[in-house]
């Protein structure tokens, strides 16, 4: 990189001043590269949760949140939902263009041939109880991989890295599926390859070997879009651990895991989540008649009461995504028959008033994507414990591609943040007659 300018940071303490390079994204804001702060005056920076600090570089996703706009590879999220499938979303993530028609069914090819795990898998699922979070389940399962493909370990070889980007793509929807069916006491489902994405992994959770399953289109799309939305969404908590074991040298399998852990924490992947359990947390207190009190609770500024799904820590206007969620959770609903089911009326009601009552719009409350995908989840019959490892599913391959980006990478280090200690001093341990 060739820096654009340079940025001049005076001390007050008699430090010397010091020059930093500034870099010029392609878009966003500039970066001060601060690397030499520590060696040219021995201090660092502070900045508690990274919210102003570029731990990377990066070509893959841009977020602007004043915008509310999401892109991939520089495409926006809404084109890409509308008029891409899920695996082409996948590989235009992790080669940067989108396939044409040749690309795209050698890439569907080598991915549907991947789709089965070894079969000394099956037993790990054993070890675990029958009411065993899902999270649980993939987590270590996924770390597991690693010990049945050895031949794709070494991450310095590009070849290497890009089987184990399909193997994952490819296994994580057999995994969920198989986690889903051991909680449920039902036989596991093998794929089958002549389906799509989707629908295989529709078909590995809801059918059993006493009938055929025929996957519903209008179904299998929605759930196709569930996953283009949540793909990759930049430096996140959970991408940021992935990076960060990577960086150690950690092989892919066991890096994609450290993602998933952190996903399950209920502030990162569990807010679709949270929106049902708040939607029927209201039921039973009355459902719809009740609402209003609801919201009075929520503008209580003395009350302990949260909307959940509504607003978003980046996006401080509309997320972008919602809106492509709205219209499938329409679509799904009018699919199935729900929509005087009175879960979803409730919700409707909900985002009815959000979007009209000042104090939500005010303050840009707007319903985020995880307020309709949880909603559409429910309705597509994936029980709610199951929501966050949709969400590993889907953005695994925004994982491994911010992997396979870092691993390429030739200043890439292994991570090491900085602290402010504030701790004791040093100080000498006394006999213990003496304490």
């Amino acid at each position: 990189m060739t820096p654009n300018s340079k940025a001049t940071l005076n001390f007050a303490d008699g430090t010397p001043s010091i020059e930093f390079p500034i870099y010029k994204g392609s878009v966003g804001p500039d970066v001060i590269d601060i690397r030499k702060l520590y060696g040219g005056t021995g201090k660092f920076t502070f900045d508690p949760g990274f919210m102003s600090t570029a731990a990377c570089e990066s070509k893959i996703t841009y977020i602007d949140g004043d915008k509310g706009e999401l892109l991939y590879r520089g495409y926006p999220i809404e084109q890409l939902a509308v008029n891409c499938d899920y695996l082409e979303t996948c590989y235009l993530l992790l080669n940067g263009e989108l396939p044409d028609a040749t690309q795209k069914k050698d890439f569907e090819h080598r991915v549907t041939n991947h789709t089965m795990v070894h079969e000394q898998m099956t037993r790990f699922f054993q070890g675990f109880r029958r009411d065993a979070h899902p999270m649980a389940v993939l987590v270590g399962c996924v770390g597991a991989l690693s010990a049945f493909y050895h031949d794709s370990l070494d991450i310095q070889n590009p070849e290497h890295r890009r089987i184990s980007a399909i193997r994952l793509i490819a296994k994580m929807p057999t995994l969920v599926a198989m986690a889903y069916k051991y909680s449920v006491g039902q036989p596991f489902m093998y794929p089958k390859n002549d389906l799509s994405y989707s629908a295989n992994f529709m078909r590995m959770m809801f059918g059993t070997p006493c009938a055929e399953y025929v996957p519903n289109p209008v179904l299998v799309r929605a759930l196709d879009r569930i996953l283009i939305l949540h793909a990759d969404h930049e430096q996140n908590a959970s991408t940021s651990t992935v990076r960060l074991a990577g960086s150690s040298g950690a092989n892919p399998f066991a890096c994609i895991a450290a993602g998933i852990a952190t996903l399950w924490g209920p502030a990162h992947g569990g807010a679709n989540e949270a929106c049902l359990v708040m939607l029927g947390d209201i039921q039973k207190q009355g459902g719809l008649p009740k609402i209003g009190e609801f919201i009075a609770q929520v503008k209580d500024k003395n009350s302990n009461v949260k909307l959940m799904g509504f607003g978003h820590r980046v996006y401080k206007n509309y997320d972008p995504r919602a809106k492509l969620m709205r219209e499938t959770c329409y679509e799904v609903l009018n699919e199935l028959g729900l929509q005087d089911d009175p879960m979803f009326k409730l919700a409707m009601a909900l985002e009815k008033i959000a979007l009209e009552d000042e104090y939500f719009v005010s303050r840009k409350l707007y319903p985020n994507v995880d307020f309709y995908s949880g909603i559409v989840q429910k309705a597509l019959g994936i029980p709610t414990d199951l929501f966050t490892c949709i969400f590993a599913l889907a953005r695994t391959v925004g994982w491994i591609a911010q992997w396979t980006e870092m691993i390429a990478e030739p200043d890439q280090k292994i991570g090491r943040p900085r602290q402010l200690f504030t701790g004791a001093p040093r100080r000498d341990v006394t006999p213990i007659g003496q304490r």
